[in-house]
């Protein structure tokens, strides 16, 4: 199985107390090397322009590409801008795009792309909540765009709302996008009458929420209703901070929770889309916690 990282990620430096620092890619990458001999290591792509405009404003891209940046800039109370920053998000969401490639015509079934900045919260037209550039709505507008699939599903299982791509797909109807994730709580999106066009499936959970809601949340509603919509390609937003561990939030999984919905995704992309799967790294603040849960994560996509 691919994973895709490069170490340009690592050089996107948001500030010593930040939460989204660069050691979180670091305990991902070393864990998973550790656990795992049967990944091959990919270097992921610079995304090009015209991809990330399928989802981005000019303005956006000028934003983050054409500002000269000699030390931090603070594009927003918690998004920061600093010298390494935009290459980090061009392989961020280069990487999308590339294990999109892999999947569909490049003889791959399932793919993990280990990268950082996060993408979810950025929106067609706005960076915000640590996001540069929505990665996995690059990777969903080209596997639309560039592939041709009608039915592309974006699970997101971060605490977070993925309020960015929902906002981007939320009119487009072969985007399906399904999300749990605690409310209240930034960016205070994602409730359950939020439907788009009949393609957005939110699941919100309360504080102190476990393994038993989430679990409950996605065997009734989320899986279901993904299985309904018959997905060509599955794509998920793999935020780890759902975490009992996890200091910006406050429900209380556990790796295994994690391992778990895995397999049930893996079984409907098995389905639906002769297996095809990739996935991207999210949030996840605790470094142990990201070790565990990605190490779940990626054991149930390499399971036969």
């Amino acid at each position: 199985m691919y994973v895709y990282t490069h170490p340009a990620c690592l050089r996107h430096d948001p500030g010593p107390t930040h939460a989204e620092r660069p050691e979180r890619l670091s305990a991902v990458t070393d864990a998973l090397r550790a656990a795992f001999d049967a990944l091959q290591w990919q270097e992921a792509p610079r995304a090009t322009r015209g991809q990330l405009l399928r989802v981005h404003s000019d303005s956006l891209l000028a934003l983050v590409l054409d500002t000269p940046v000699e030390t931090r800039i603070a594009l927003d109370p918690d998004t920061m801008l600093g010298p390494g920053s935009a290459e980090a998000a061009l392989r961020a969401a280069g990487a999308g795009v590339a294990a999109v490639d892999a999947v569909l015509v490049g003889g791959q079934r399932r793919v993990f792309c280990a990268v950082r900045p996060p993408g979810h919260h950025a929106t067609g037209s706005a960076v915000m909540g640590f996001c540069l550039f929505n990665s996995i709505a690059v990777a969903a507008a080209h596997a639309c765009e560039q592939h041709g699939l009608s039915r592309v599903a974006v699970v997101d299982f971060d605490v977070h709302h993925g309020n960015g791509t929902q906002a981007i797909f939320e009119t487009d109807p072969r985007v399906m996008y399904l999300s749990s994730h605690q409310l209240p709580l930034y960016p205070e999106t994602g409730r359950a009458d939020e439907h788009g066009v009949g393609n957005v499936v939110n699941a919100p959970l309360p504080p102190g929420a476990g393994s038993e809601p989430f679990r409950a949340a996605w065997r009734e509603h989320l899986l279901p209703a993904l299985d309904a919509f018959r997905p060509q390609m599955l794509l998920i937003s793999a935020g780890f901070d759902a975490h009992r561990l996890d200091p910006l939030a406050q429900l209380e999984l556990e790796a295994g929770d994690y391992r778990w919905l895995t397999t049930e995704l893996v079984a409907i992309a098995e389905r639906h889309a002769h297996g095809r799967l990739a996935s991207m790294l999210e949030g996840g603040y605790d470094l142990q916690a990201l070790r565990e849960c990605s190490v779940a994560h990626v054991g149930a996509l390499l399971a036969p």
